[in-house]
């Protein structure tokens, strides 16, 4: 590495954020607007969970008078959760919350997935700690973003090593797409046997007020009990194989688990009512309800899945629980729920081995990325 390709961030890049977005702005559909939350699910190939908008009118003034982010700009989260990069990508419209993420422009001699790829980076994480102030609640200054130093590499070094890194994350990005092709499939499964009951056989069944023969209408409480998850927060986490579930998804790991096996976890709070199947010990924090393992079946996740719960807390969006529990369900046979279950695991089994293959996807990335980025493999 000759330290003639050493430069700041701040002499190959524009630095800058957006300007300021009221809550007054907010309206129920139009331009997306992301805050540092949205940034982090997308990141991970989570589905935005919650969007918020500003009008078309408000988009378009800013963007004439101050311009947008534009494919090729990197957005960095800023705030909390730091160092989370997003790559604007074709066909991308939105606006973004300032202070929460800052915004990337590069220079002619810098490639955008290069800096993406260094952002991630062990090399680019110990630039961004120098870039850090405040305990309580971490930041980013875009007066201390642009004193990080980076190795920039001639423009086509950069490009070979942007490409060799995004032919693992295409791959991944399939495995995704696949994973939630099989994973849909359990839940129209679901709705065709026990929603529409085009089950096997329905012909044959004497249906009785909306109950075939041989099934049953209960509550939700009646059938699973949602136990509420356990505080952990950042600091008191020590990282490990164990993922932690938050009401977004898996937010990240920890050395110990609360759950000891393969269950259903429901958003409580933020999120409402998402729902996520963990296939290993897992540690569910306080914002989501979890159901024990002894009560936990793909039937129950998709059934789940199914439901629709309204936010009971207006001012903090929250799952009451005798609420969920009130809920009504058709139960179907036994011998029927065991099909159904005997199905939906060939099906997750399959999702299963594509998540594996990410993961191994994942290992060889992060092992090539900072040899590539320091120079140490030649490309």
């Amino acid at each position: 590495m000759s330290a003639k390709n050493i430069y700041t961030v701040g002499d190959v890049c524009k630095i800058t954020s957006s300007k300021r977005i009221y809550r007054a702005d907010y309206v129920a559909s139009g331009v997306p607007f992301f805050r540092s939350k949205e940034i982090i699910e997308q990141y991970h190939g989570n589905q935005v969970s919650s969007e918020l908008y500003i009008s078309e009118a408000k988009f378009e003034a800013i963007r004439n008078k101050f311009g947008v982010p534009l494919p090729g700009d990197l957005l960095l989260t800023s705030v909390g959760t730091l160092g989370v990069p997003y790559l604007v990508k074709s066909g991308d419209r939105f606006y973004f919350k300032d202070g929460n993420l800052t915004w990337f422009r590069c220079k002619e001699n810098l490639q955008p997935k290069y800096l993406y790829y260094w952002f991630v980076s062990p090399q680019g994480k110990a630039q961004q700690n120098r870039a850090r102030i405040g305990s309580s609640q971490a930041a980013y200054t875009i007066s201390l973003l642009k004193k990080m130093e980076i190795y920039l590499p001639p423009i086509p070094v950069q490009r070979r090593i942007a490409d060799i890194l995004s032919a693992y994350d295409d791959l991944i990005e399939n495995n995704n797409r696949r994973m939630a092709l099989l994973e849909e499939s359990i839940h129209l499964l679901y709705r065709e046997w026990f929603v529409y009951l085009r089950f096997p056989g329905h012909e044959r069944v004497k249906v009785v007020d909306g109950v075939p023969e041989g099934w049953s209408r209960q509550t939700l409480g009646e059938l699973v009990t949602l136990n509420y998850g356990k505080s952990l927060t950042k600091k008191t986490r020590i990282p490990g194989n164990v993922p932690v579930y938050g009401s977004s998804g898996i937010i990240g790991s920890h050395n110990k688990s609360l759950v000891g096996a393969q269950s259903v976890i429901v958003g409580r709070k933020g999120n409402v009512g998402a729902v996520y199947w963990s296939e290993t010990p897992f540690f569910p924090i306080d914002t989501v309800f979890y159901i024990s393992p002894e009560e936990s079946s793909l039937f129950v996740f998709a059934m789940l899945k199914a439901q629709t719960f309204v936010n009971s807390d207006v001012a903090v969006p929250g799952l009451n629980r005798n609420y969920a529990y009130s809920k009504k369900i058709l139960v179907p046979s036994e011998s029927l729920l065991h099909e159904f279950n005997k199905i939906a695991r060939i099906i997750w089994v399959q999702r299963e081995s594509l998540h594996s293959q990410n993961q191994k996807l994942r290992e060889a990335r992060d092992l090539l990325l900072p040899r590539l980025m320091d120079g140490r493999i030649p490309v």
